[in-house]
């Protein structure tokens, strides 16, 4: 025989809880329904709010646009210095053109040429002075001239080596590394764009709408709060007597107080681990000071009977008792 007293607001009777194990354990709640508080990441000027309170949304529907002044120009900027980050990189990683090779490979045999002439003027020079043909200022002067062209020669081969050789490897790195930085600030301004186009999370309801077009928000207000009314939950509470013959799970059926003749499949989705007083609306002194276990049902109908606020009453199907105490040693 099952036995009840039903409490209101999610407490379990405790003349159920202490009933049979072979009985199904019966306490009564209130629904409740997932809330999602659908909010931007950035603040912005509401440019449309296009759902209303009521409305059924699917998820993926858009539900509300925001604006930025200064977020497209930004994002053009940032889409500016990325694509020049990443022109410096392709171009040192394609190294010298091959009309830069040409040029220098010219300059290079310029300056050979150069070096080689003034190496002989100053050789000659070299046999005149010893003769005293020529003043030693002279053959200084060209000798001088020999050096600096000697010098002008390897720096015009160094040029050349380096234009072959390509850009270094640290000077590579940097580069590819600034232009990853680029990328990713271009990116972030294109997802805070995104983020300015507020998806319903959720399938459901729209429960509320927050905000009107016009409105200048900050970032995680709250513009629509969508429940998502595909589930249902409910907390009820049982006694310390029965708690341990519940397990996450089980199989619940519920009535509502309108319908009292259709049942409502349901499962136990959790159970609190530590006890806690029933709330002040019990009967009597006795009930209020009992220890009690929150369990939390869930639901999943489609129907639309289950809606938020109702009170409803669910059997749960307990199983073997869960707690096996043994003999205490002998002394």
């Amino acid at each position: 025989m099952r036995k009840s007293v039903p409490i209101g607001l999610a407490v379990a009777a405790l003349a159920a809880c202490r009933a049979a194990p072979t009985d199904s354990i019966e306490a009564t709640g209130t629904l409740e329904i997932r809330e999602v508080a659908v909010s931007a990441t950035v603040p912005g000027r509401v440019a449309r709010v296009l759902v209303d309170e009521g409305a059924t949304v699917r998820a993926g529907d858009t539900i509300a646009v925001l604006t930025q002044p200064t977020l497209a120009a930004e994002t053009d900027q940032r889409l500016a210095r990325s694509r020049a980050a990443r022109a410096a990189v392709l171009e040192l990683e394609q190294g010298a053109r091959a009309e830069e090779l040409r040029r220098a490979e010219a300059e290079l045999a310029a300056a050979e040429t150069e070096a080689a002439r003034a190496t002989r003027d100053a050789e000659r020079l070299r046999a005149l002075a010893d003769r005293q043909v020529v003043s030693a200022q002279q053959f200084d002067n060209a000798q001088s001239l020999a050096t600096a062209a000697a010098r002008r020669r390897d720096a015009a081969s160094a040029a050349l080596a380096l234009l072959r050789a390509g850009a270094r490897t640290e000077r590579l790195q940097g580069a590819r590394a600034e232009a990853d930085g680029a990328s990713a600030a271009a990116e972030a301004v294109r997802a805070a764009a995104r983020d300015l186009v507020l998806l319903a999370p959720v399938a459901g309801v729209v429960m509320t709408r927050n905000v009107e077009p016009g409105e200048v928000i900050g970032a995680g207000r709250a513009a629509v709060t969508i429940g998502e009314t595909a589930h249902q939950w409910v907390r009820v509470f049982v006694g310390q007597e029965v708690v341990s013959r519940i397990a996450p799970g089980r199989t619940v059926h519920a009535v509502l107080d309108a319908y009292p003749d259709r049942e409502f499949a349901g499962r136990v989705a959790s159970i609190a681990t530590r006890a806690e007083f029933t709330p002040r609306v019990a009967l009597t002194e006795r009930e209020r000071a009992d220890l009690l276990f929150a369990v939390r049902v869930e639901f999943a109908d489609s129907t639309g009977m289950l809606k938020a606020g109702l009170p409803i009453t669910v059997h749960i199907e307990p199983g073997d008792a869960g707690v096996t105490v043994a003999p205490a040693p002998k002394p």
